[in-house]
């Protein structure tokens, strides 16, 4: 991992890990089950679940980005931490931020 510093992408990662923990905290509570005897209306009950299903697709994204950042935390010291797993080459910083969970670069994701 020549070239970038460890100290700022812990600071990045940790800084993203707390966003995350916070939109996770939120999504959690969208994804409260919907009470059957709240009088609302039919349509509004659909409407709330279909909500409720949006929100857990985003809890799952959410946790599975977390995942992938704690991931790289754990190996930020190891040789290969930056490096495309299928050419050997340095994977972007924003790369690594954005899609934590894939070990690929750009031109190795497709």
């Amino acid at each position: 991992m020549s070239g970038i510093n460890k100290d700022e992408v812990l600071l990045l990662i940790n800084k993203k890990i707390d966003r995350l923990k916070r939109k996770i905290e939120s999504y959690q509570e969208l994804t409260k089950p919907i009470s059957p005897d709240n009088s609302i209306g039919r349509i509004s009950r659909m409407d709330a679940i279909n909500n409720k299903s949006v929100a857990e697709a985003g809890l799952r994204e959410a946790q599975k980005e977390l995942s992938g950042l704690e991931y790289m935390i754990t190996n930020i010291d190891t040789q290969e931490f930056g490096l495309c797993k299928k050419c050997g080459k340095k994977i972007p910083l924003q790369r690594m931020l954005l899609v934590p969970q894939s070990p690929y670069c750009v031109n190795c994701s497709n």
